[in-house]
């Protein structure tokens, strides 16, 4: 059982969060059984940051706090160029397969189930995804947010190789992820539009 939409907790926040799936789990005892819940919780400030936690509590608005709670602990920063991510990484995580490619500006987010929660709570408007092997939410939430991780902007890597963005990636390309970075109106457009830097 999960929910595509925002969750609202109560609390003020600035932060989104989803609930991907709530599970009910029984324990046989010697007076009966006892029930108790656990909750996989998606948040981000749909704008680069998120991160997913499980809560397991006897009430499903407990466990759905305490999801929070580990979500919020653990958010990671996604690097973006415009609307999309700078290039395409592929993952394998346990029995997950998992690809992400950008797209062009327009494309909107290409994906379901649980990555499409992970991908629009960090605020990645135009993606492409696809899930292979397992459809275990919980597994497939962490292979998003691992490869997630993976990605590197230009400028990282050409720090990284101790070179000049325009060595990367040329000219033409450098000058629109620095409009990018300045805030310049267009550079999203241009930056996503061609083609995308491979980390190596």
């Amino acid at each position: 059982m999960g929910s595509r939409y925002p969750h609202s907790s109560g609390e003020r926040s600035d932060l989104s969060d989803r609930v991907v799936r709530v599970n009910r789990v029984s324990k046989v005892v010697k007076g009966g059984r006892k029930f108790s819940f656990s909750a996989l919780i998606v948040v981000g400030d749909m704008n680069g940051r998120v991160g997913a936690g499980i809560g397991k509590a006897r009430e499903v608005t407990e466990a759905i706090r305490k999801g929070m709670d580990v979500a919020k602990r653990n958010m990671i920063t996604v690097p973006m160029v415009g609307t999309t991510i700078p290039h395409e990484v592929r993952l394998k995580w346990g029995a997950a397969r998992i690809m992400l490619k950008p797209a062009a500006p327009g494309t909107g987010v290409i994906s379901g189930g649980a990555m499409r929660a992970v991908i629009e709570t960090a605020g990645i408007k135009d993606i492409l995804t696809k899930s292979h092997g397992t459809n275990n939410p919980i597994n497939t939430v962490r292979a998003t947010l691992a490869a997630l991780q993976q990605l590197k902007t230009a400028q990282q890597i050409a720090e990284l190789r101790g070179k000049e963005v325009e060595q990367i990636v040329g000219k033409r390309l450098a000058a629109a992820y620095r409009r990018q970075e300045g805030g310049g109106k267009g550079a999203g457009a241009n930056a996503a539009e061609a083609t995308p830097v491979e980390a190596k």
